[in-house]
């Protein structure tokens, strides 16, 4: 555990032994540094078939000599399970940036896109800055609502809403890539929060909720709560 704590600055952020009414909401907390650890995003395979899971994405790594190390599910999918908005895996981009309106999370505007610029620095920004950045994007995806943007709170989440669910997201803190899954349910507003003040981030996007999974074997976790779409993993050589 420690190996691994010191490999990917793992952090479960927990409050325990509180009455369920007084707690504070639990989440686990990965951090992953981009400049020591390769960061992809994975959605179907070769003949066009969704993983779905995290235990077929391993699989099919591991026949290519490479294997999950960790894994959470990076965006919101149409019914085929392909992506909403934008998708761009190893430097091709297979779904446009969709800037429409709609309703639902994802076109709460802003809504963004977390990506891997041509130097392979982390970034999460506004979806329509996006085009100033595609050139050379290593891998990208497009979510929403941006929770925070420049160390401000989406303007339309509200402190008081009653909608609640168990939500993950990513944000940037420099180099370092910060994972972030609720394990209690928590609004949007909480979510942010948590990102802004807890985990110190400017920027950071809302991913999905209900479906949320987090594939971290140092924690014990290989969450299966539905067939996924998006997939946002690090991956190491088999030994």
């Amino acid at each position: 555990m420690r190996r691994a704590a010191a490999c990917f600055c793992l952090a479960l952020a927990s409050l325990l032994g509180l009455p369920a009414a007084a707690r504070e909401p639990r989440y686990t907390v990965l951090r992953v540094d981009t400049r020591s650890q390769p960061l992809a995003l994975y959605w179907d395979d070769e003949r066009g078939r969704p993983f779905h899971r995290f235990k077929t994405l391993d699989a099919w790594l591991r026949a290519r000599g490479q294997r999950l190390r960790l894994a959470m599910n990076a965006g919101m999918f149409e019914p085929d399970y392909s992506p909403v908005g934008l998708f761009v895996a190893d430097g091709r981009e297979r779904a446009p940036l969709n800037l429409r309106d709609g309703d639902g999370n994802f076109y709460l505007k802003p809504n963004g896109v977390f990506l891997l610029d041509r130097d392979g620095k982390p970034r999460v920004i506004e979806a329509s800055r996006y085009p100033g950045f595609a050139d050379g994007a290593r891998l990208a995806t497009q979510s929403g609502p941006l929770l925070v943007a420049g160390g401000r709170i989406h303007p339309a989440l509200d402190p008081q809403s009653r909608s609640r669910h168990r939500r993950n997201g990513v944000g940037v803190k420099g180099d370092e890539v910060i994972w972030a899954v609720s394990d209690d349910k928590v609004s949007l507003y909480e979510f942010a929060r948590y990102f802004r003040e807890e985990l110190g981030c400017q920027d950071a996007l809302y991913l999905d909720g209900t479906l949320s999974s987090l594939y971290a074997p140092q924690l014990k976790r290989a969450d299966r709560r539905g067939k996924l779409g998006p997939i946002l993993a690090v991956t190491e050589p088999l030994e």
